[in-house]
């Protein structure tokens, strides 16, 4: 049985815990505000409020309902665009009302529920953040200029906010009905009656994390599967430093990376970097495992750990092993993992410095796309010469390429404009990448050649020429 909260409304239901959770807002609840688009989590018109108690506080997220299982909903309070009606507009509608941001309106109700779920943030309330908040949210009509006077006029309204308690005065000044007063206090006793969640042992079961790959390459088998939902699990969640290594629990999700002051303080523009991996509600929901089992040749998260040279835990029944990212991928969708092992944890060691890292995406739209080809950067010097390097790159192979003669090309070689060219040749003579929608093998090769090039001008400004390198 599913319990959860549907805006003020208590749910308990033995619908499949792979249904998408869109199709019951709609379909078995008629809240037919939430849009059905894309099916893919890219247009954000079904996008929704989640709201979870962490560490005792109540803590709202934005999602898209249409990659979200029925399962990964137990326990939470689950806010529709209907679940912020109350007696006339919301300060957010009335800015969006009089700055013009809709036209035929079918994106309108995602922009909203992005924006109010931005009131609620504990980020710093920003135009910046206000923006951040919905670039998961297309819109085909106004050209989005409309729609940004709206933001910023919401982030003048909610400067008129001066650290009363938050929720108590967004019920005051009407963004929020006042139910959400009670929201946290029925959550905890809701929570207090669930059953544990599965072991994550479980072999029988198939594992889905936050749904973000399954539920679009197979929906309709998604919804009869049976499934181990692991997105809730606390033993494969958190992020601590042990000793010299970091320990990343496999159902972290990339947000968690982005807000974890440990990945912060280890890894400088770590907020630039994540920007390039998708939008904010699938950051919110894509686990780090996922992205790794997914095995796709072009995951952001697997270029980006391979770059780190990452290791990576798996569990079965009774057995515990331990091995390099890099040697997790035998072939195009082909794992090094047994029936009945899921992935656990990734560690990475604590970057020394002197060290840089950079990671670097091309793809046909600036932000929230699948990536043409990526590429990480993990390179260690001793004064001028380089002692150590990681590189990796996707979308040049069948399976995420960790750069093994790249690497070993660069040990020990001076960093110069000459080495960097030499190890371009040992890239292009390691890499096989194929034409396809996203690019012609040519354009691959360029592209990646650009990004390697970019790394080193990047981490290596006052040292590296770009004259010199053309």
């Amino acid at each position: 049985m599913i319990k959860f909260i549907l805006n003020n409304t208590p749910i308990s239901t033995d619908k499949h815990s792979g249904t998408i959770l869109l199709d019951f807002i709609r379909y078995h609840k008629a809240l037919t505000g939430t849009k059905i688009g894309c099916r893919e989590g890219d247009c954000g018109a079904c996008t929704i409020m989640v709201g979870d108690l962490r560490n005792g506080q109540l803590h709202y997220e934005s999602m898209t309902s249409c990659l979200t299982p029925l399962g990964n909903a137990q326990g939470k309070h689950i806010v529709t665009i209907e679940g912020f009606n109350g007696d006339g507009l919301t300060p957010v509608q009335q800015a969006m009302v009089d700055e013009g941001g809709t036209q035929c309106g079918f994106c309108t109700v995602g922009f909203v529920v992005s924006l109010q779920g931005f009131c609620l943030s504990s980020k710093p309330q920003t135009y910046e953040n206000a923006i951040a908040a919905i670039d998961g949210n297309i819109c085909r009509c106004t050209g989005y200029k409309s729609i940004e006077r709206a933001a910023q006029r919401i982030v003048d309204h909610l400067g008129n906010y001066k650290g009363q308690d938050k929720m108590n005065w967004l019920v005051e000044q009407g963004y929020l009905p006042a139910y959400f007063k009670t929201i946290q206090q029925q959550l905890e006793t809701l929570k207090a009656e669930l059953p544990q969640p599965i072991t994550p042992q479980n072999g029988a079961l198939t594992p889905v994390g936050g749904g973000t790959d399954l539920y679009v390459q197979r929906p309709a088998e998604m919804r009869k599967t049976a499934i181990n939902h692991f997105l809730d699990q606390n033993e494969l969640k958190g992020i601590s430093r042990k000793g010299d290594n970091i320990h990343i629990g496999a159902a972290c999700t990339a947000e968690d990376l982005r807000s974890s002051t440990i990945m912060q303080e280890h890894i400088p523009n770590l907020h630039a970097f994540m920007k390039l991996v998708s939008s904010t509600p699938i950051r919110n929901m894509g686990t780090v495992a996922g992205n790794f089992v997914n095995a796709s040749p072009i995951g952001d998260l697997t270029i980006f750990f391979l770059g780190l040279n990452a290791s990576i835990v798996l569990s079965g029944v009774g057995t515990k092993r331990t091995i390099a990212l890099k040697d997790f991928y035998k072939g195009y969708k082909q794992l090094d993992k047994q029936q009945g092992e899921f992935l656990e944890e990734i560690i990475i060691q604590v970057p020394q410095q002197p060290i840089g890292f950079n990671f670097e995406k091309v793809c046909k739209r600036t932000h929230l796309d699948i990536a043409t080809v990526n590429s990480a950067l993990q390179i260690k010097l001793s004064g001028d010469t380089i002692i150590e390097a990681h590189a990796s790159a996707g979308g040049v192979g069948p399976t995420p390429k960790y750069l093994q003669n790249t690497c070993n090309f660069l040990k020990g070689k001076p960093l110069t404009e000459a080495t960097i060219q030499q190890a371009n040749e040992v890239i292009q003579d390691e890499i096989s990448p194929i034409s396809d929608a996203r690019g012609t093998k040519e354009y691959k090769r360029l592209l990646l050649r650009q990004l390697f090039y970019a790394h080193f001008l990047t981490l290596f400004p006052d040292r590296i020429q770009l004259a010199q390198l053309v």
